[in-house]
């Protein structure tokens, strides 16, 4: 796997990328040889050909990535597959019909793109099958034995099964007993004691280690033995925080806290945080002032009492201050029942306000937070002072999320969907978990840019 922007990334999918990134480009390049090849040269390298098929690529790819095309490598079904290449070059088509009116040198011409499109979809969703047959089931994979069969255990081979681009497999697990449940974590294969003998046995390329209980459990001898043996091994734990983006709860120590290294954020992270994130949001206000105006009169004539609403949230260090955002609930929603979580279709949300939740309008006005230095445009989600009181108390490390300034966005609310139980928060805690730990710009300017992928597919939240 490789680690980009602070987020680890199948090998297999870097491949695919780089693969049908020529591919596709060759494709469109093939077809003005085979049209005309004495004038293709010419046309590539003297007339802005290069740069119009470039152009088309790109468009095409970041089709591909807006379908999770390069989330989700499995071909479940070639129908589908194929629904989603014609959805993603009619895209295509749409924005070289709109470079012809606003910038035609930009465009590739028309029988030069029917052309290779059509080459294009016969060819790249063929690849695709072939390649995604290759990963799963021909290349080496790297097998994993757990030991233990602890949650973290159980949630690490879990992950392995859904996220199969990564490559891991399990082989089977140590654990004092036969837990049938544990499915996914392959074969019994003895107590923990016997580890060594197994490892000689099977060769795992991993040891994830995950034991509830290990003083007096843990057969440090033989661990330290197999490490010498140059045998590969690592907490479970890790292994999760690699394949879901998450560290669990579950793992959590005190002491895993204090004396880790990478716990972020480092000295001078915040200050930079504030500095770039109010440039964005200058020149966000400006981009999106229209569609405010749009918003604020839209919520101004359904809905009596005002467009935009202030509510006092928990920020940095737990400071509080107020949060601005366009209404998108009826005046007094809360006065019969005091603070409570949205749900999925709340009847104190607006019609309009619906609207303005699923494509993330109504958290514009966020904008200037962050230019005031109360908010970043990333970083966990901003709760309210009577949440922050009861969940700190019934969830370990909760206060920990107030670390960093809360954000507009963040690794979390890209990942996972608005939390309106306990379980689904304590979920988004190992998001920004993962977030505190990783924290920097690169990361940050990924999430910027899947946040895009998320209002664009009207993934918003309730």
């Amino acid at each position: 796997m490789i680690r980009l922007f602070r987020v680890f990334i199948p090998t297999s999918v870097v491949g695919l990328l780089l693969i049908e990134t020529l591919l596709v480009f060759g494709l469109y390049c093939g077809v003005l040889f085979w049209r005309d090849d004495f004038s293709a040269e010419i046309y590539l390298l003297y007339e802005g050909g290069l740069g119009r098929v470039a152009i088309v690529t790109a468009s095409v790819l970041l089709g591909l990535y807006f379908n999770d095309l390069y989330s989700k490598l499995w071909v479940r079904s070639r129908v589908e597959l194929m629904q989603q290449f014609c959805l993603v070059l009619g895209i295509a088509f749409l924005l070289q019909a709109l470079f012809a009116y606003i910038a035609k040198p930009l465009t590739l011409g028309r029988w030069n793109m029917i052309v290779g499109s059509a080459a294009v979809i016969l060819l790249v969703p063929q690849f695709r099958i072939a390649y995604s047959h290759l990963i799963f089931e021909v290349l080496y994979r790297r097998r994993v034995l757990f030991l233990g069969s602890s949650k973290v255990s159980r949630m690490a081979a879990a992950a392995m099964a859904r996220r199969r681009e990564f490559g891991f497999d399990a082989v089977g697990y140590l654990a004092a007993g036969e837990m049938p449940e544990v499915v996914t974590m392959g074969p019994w294969l003895g107590a923990p004691a016997e580890v060594r003998r197994v490892w000689e046995e099977l060769k795992p390329d991993l040891i994830a280690v995950g034991m509830e209980e290990r003083r007096g459990q843990l057969p440090v001898g033989q661990l330290l033995d197999l490490r010498m043996m140059s045998a590969r091994i690592e907490d479970a734990s890790a292994l999760v925080e690699t394949l879901t983006g998450r560290v669990p709860l579950e793992s959590l120590r005190p002491s895993s806290l204090i004396f880790t290294s990478d716990l972020g954020p480092h000295p001078g992270q915040i200050r930079r945080q504030v500095l770039y994130s109010q440039m964005i949001a200058v020149g966000g206000l400006a981009f999106t002032l229209p569609l405010m105006v749009l918003a604020w009169l839209a919520v101004k004539l359904t809905s009596r009492g005002p467009a935009i609403y202030s509510q006092t949230r928990v920020g940095l260090r737990g400071r509080n201050y107020k949060v601005y955002k366009f209404r998108s609930m009826y005046v007094d929603a809360e006065a019969n029942t005091g603070a409570v979580w949205a749900t999925r279709d709340d009847p104190r949300i607006t019609p309009v306000g619906r609207w303005l939740r699923k494509l993330r309008i109504d958290e514009l006005p966020q904008f200037f937070n962050v230019m005031r230095g109360e908010m970043a445009i990333v970083g966990p989600r901003p709760e309210r002072p009577e949440f922050v009181a009861a969940l700190s108390e019934k969830i370990p490390f909760y206060g920990r999320r107030h670390a960093v300034m809360p954000g507009i966005t963040g690794w979390a609310q890209i990942n996972f969907k608005y939390g309106d139980t306990m379980e689904d928060t304590i979920t988004k805690l190992e998001y920004d978990l993962y977030y505190i730990k990783h924290m920097s710009m690169s990361l940050d300017f990924y999430i910027m840019f899947q946040t895009a992928k998320v209002m664009l597919l009207v993934r918003g939240g309730q």
